[in-house]
């Protein structure tokens, strides 16, 4: 599958196991993680995540799929675990961080989280975003890998009614994958992930790009 026309795609070994096994080692001796799901703004707190997210061959990729120069819109590092194995209904990721409030016409639902404006944007900014998720561990159907509808990014902003819908007649595609792997998707696809039943350390960098030059003198954080 391709990104450009099937909004997910697979790139095998793109990261180095000794990137990734020293992303991993100092995730687990730093204090941020305890008892936590995950870090948020991952590559202001994780060096080597940050050295990650502004490497060339990630920084090209972004560039290549948006077309345009990228931009960090957000970094999270989240570890599925016996301890901690939670389930994630079908979804669309739409909504984004900035630094400060803007009246923008198509710009809906603002909130405050953690001290953090959030929003959900008018679509023409999702259509200009990419995510990576970076794999430091394998995953699988049993500890509970990515589902995801091809082509649904294809589709707007959907609806609960209309996501039901499309999941119970649609084709589920499932991003199994190895340590090293990225799974490269559009934010507004159509994604979901299992419980595990088999569970085990299912590690992943989640980075988001985009090349939309936000407006009102907005910046990402």
């Amino acid at each position: 599958m391709n990104i450009l026309e099937d909004g997910i795609e697979i790139e095998k070994k793109f990261v180095s196991i000794e990137v990734i096994d020293a992303i991993k080692k100092e995730v687990e001796t730093s204090k941020i993680l305890q008892s936590k799901y995950g870090i948020r703004n991952a590559e202001k707190k994780i060096p080597t995540i940050k050295d990650l997210v502004n490497s060339s061959p990630f920084l090209e990729k972004a560039r290549f799929i948006l077309n345009g120069k990228p931009e960090i819109v957000r970094v999270i590092f989240f570890d599925k675990t016996p301890t901690k194995n939670w389930l994630v209904t079908w979804h669309q990721d739409k909504t984004i961080a900035v630094n400060s409030k803007a009246e923008i016409l198509g710009w809906n639902s603002w909130s405050v989280k953690d001290g953090i404006y959030h929003v959900q944007p008018s679509i023409d900014v999702l259509n200009q975003m990419v995510t990576f998720r970076v794999h430091l561990d394998d995953a699988n159907k049993q500890n509970g890998c990515l589902k995801v509808i091809p082509k649904t990014n294809n589709l707007g902003i959907l609806s609960q009614q209309k996501i039901n819908k499309i999941t119970q007649q649609q084709t589920t595609f499932l991003c199994e994958v190895q340590a090293g792997d990225i799974v490269l998707m559009k934010p507004h696809l159509l994604h979901s992930s299992s419980k595990s039943t088999n569970p085990s350390h299912r590690r992943v960098v989640h980075v988001e790009y985009s090349s939309y030059k936000l407006p009102h003198g907005l910046k990402w954080v």
